[in-house]
């Protein structure tokens, strides 16, 4: 059974291979995907229930010890967005089919597999050289994902898009380097446990390493003012891809979390909290940002690009409160924050085929195919994304502005408070033009069985963000959990084998 930590990685691959081999078969490409997405959920399934043992699972590649082998970790906070991301990943490429979606392009469907490869692989990696690997191959594969089909405004932003991250990829290998200058190992294990007895002649190139790592970090996660990117570049993409993107913006908010309680926790000495002076600002200009653009978005994409946005934000600044609460809600807050904004991505894409246009503009069309549906599933979404109860996004909020202590608690308050405030207001707007003047009566050719077959996976995401509101009990306390073994970095490097305590300087 050691072997199993491995097959998130390679299921994938070995689905994409095949589907290559397919050649024109569409249908073979279709089954070997829908195939791959669901085995992987089982898999991620599988994996939780492992995480709930209390171990962190370690699997060394070749059976090379740590350091020196690539090191494959599971524990409870990975277990979690494994699961979160294969289920988003079976109902985005669901939707993909029934809209037809994935028949514009060959190449399509083994890209999609690539792209749970990558994102897989950064989950469980602890190394971090194969973090920057898996990195490149999930960029890779989303670069050719948004430039599926066809339209100039896909070429020229997924353009800026490619130039980003090929920027954020290049500062991520020089920090990498100064790693390995001067400390002699990727392994992250190994890392913090070399950090915390680093002489000063040397911390400061550590901190120089690790702040680089935060941009890197920052600029995939969309942290203000690194966002720049996201909006134009996800409205661009098709509904179902951008739906699946949702989730690549939590890879670097992961990475965050991952780096910078192993690495610089509060048992890495001179570099110990190495965020904490900048942290805070960052996340409450983020929040603030995004709510801002919820309420200027001039269409449903750009309101759902505001909400990606505004999520990270709100996932910072649980890292920022420094105790296990804070972070608890924020990983509480993680899979909802990416299955609503999935959701609202998905609806987008319906709502553009149902009215027969793809304007920029929020007008109000007198006519729509299933208005009350469409509107019902809307309603049911912006109160989960705004926050309010008795849905998850609530509970995260007061469960993380609980956890805040008396420093800046004014601040923290007012900014979240203000945020939620601005989230209400534009996805109100966005509602009443969208829905108020519709109708159920149809010019389209859209049939029940066909709206049936495009609502069921946003429909199935709905209820996995209602699932995870009335199941906060027990996922509460898997997340305290998780949150508890982040914050214990020694946990991690035992998993490895590396139980000898802090090595000789080197």
């Amino acid at each position: 059974m050691q072997h199993v930590l491995i097959l998130p990685i390679l299921l994938p691959l070995v689905m994409a291979c095949c589907c290559v081999l397919a050649g024109d078969r569409i249908w073979l490409r279709r089954l070997l995907v829908l195939a791959g997405n669901a085995l992987l959920a089982g898999l991620a399934v599988v994996l939780v229930w492992w995480a709930e043992t209390d171990m962190i699972w370690a699997y060394m590649a070749g059976s090379w010890p740590a350091p020196f082998g690539i090191a494959l970790v599971l524990d409870r906070l990975t277990a979690m967005l494994l699961l979160t991301t294969s289920l988003l990943s079976v109902l985005c490429y669901v939707y993909a089919w029934v809209r037809n979606w994935d028949a514009r392009g060959r190449h399509f469907h083994s890209l999609w597999l690539l792209q749970m490869m990558g994102l897989n692989g950064a989950f469980l990696t602890g190394d971090l050289f194969n973090l920057f690997v898996f990195f490149e191959i999930m960029l890779a594969a989303s670069y050719g994902l948004l430039l599926h089909g066809d339209g100039e405004p896909r070429l020229s932003r997924g353009f800026a898009y490619v130039t980003v991250n090929l920027l954020g990829s290049a500062l991520f290998l020089i920090a990498a380097s100064l790693f390995y200058g001067v400390v002699g190992t990727l392994n992250m294990a190994d890392l913090a446990r070399r950090i915390a007895i680093i002489d000063d002649s040397r911390w400061m190139l550590i901190r120089v390493a690790g702040m680089l790592l935060f941009v890197v970090f920052a600029l995939k996660a969309a942290v203000a003012p690194l966002q720049l990117w996201l909006g134009r570049t996800y409205e661009s993409a098709s509904g179902p891809v951008a739906a699946l993107f949702a989730v690549m913006t939590k890879v670097g908010v992961y990475a965050v979390f991952r780096i910078y309680t192993l690495l610089f926790g509060p048992e890495a000495g001179p570099l110990a909290n190495l965020l904490q002076p900048w942290l805070l600002p960052f996340a409450l200009f983020t929040l603030m940002l995004g709510a801002v653009t919820v309420v200027g978005g001039r269409n449903l994409r750009a309101l759902t690009g505001g909400l990606v946005v505004s999520s990270v934000g709100m996932l910072m600044l649980g890292l920022t409160l420094d105790n296990q609460n804070g972070l608890a809600a924020a990983l509480y807050y993680l899979p909802h924050s990416t299955w609503v904004v999935a959701t609202f991505y998905l609806m987008a894409d319906w709502l553009q085929v149902a009215r027969g246009s793809v304007g920029d503009g929020l007008v109000a069309a007198p006519r729509m195919t299933f208005a009350n549906l469409a509107g019902l599933g809307f309603l049911v979404a912006a109160t989960m994304a705004a926050g309010l109860p008795p849905f998850g996004g609530f509970l995260s909020k007061a469960w993380l502005l609980a956890a805040v202590g008396t420093e800046y608690r004014g601040w923290i308050f007012s900014i979240v408070l203000m945020a939620s405030l601005l989230s209400i207001i534009g996805l109100a707007r966005a509602g009443s033009v969208l829905f108020w003047k519709t109708t159920d009566d149809t010019l389209h050719h859209l049939g029940t069985r066909e709206v049936a077959a495009e609502w069921s996976p946003i429909v199935m995401l709905l209820a996995l963000l209602v699932a995870i509101s009335f199941g906060a009990g027990p996922i509460a306390d898997y997340c305290l959990r998780a949150a508890d073994q982040l914050q214990q970095p020694a946990l991690y490097w035992r998993a490895l084998g590396l139980e000898g305590g802090v090595p000789h300087a080197p």
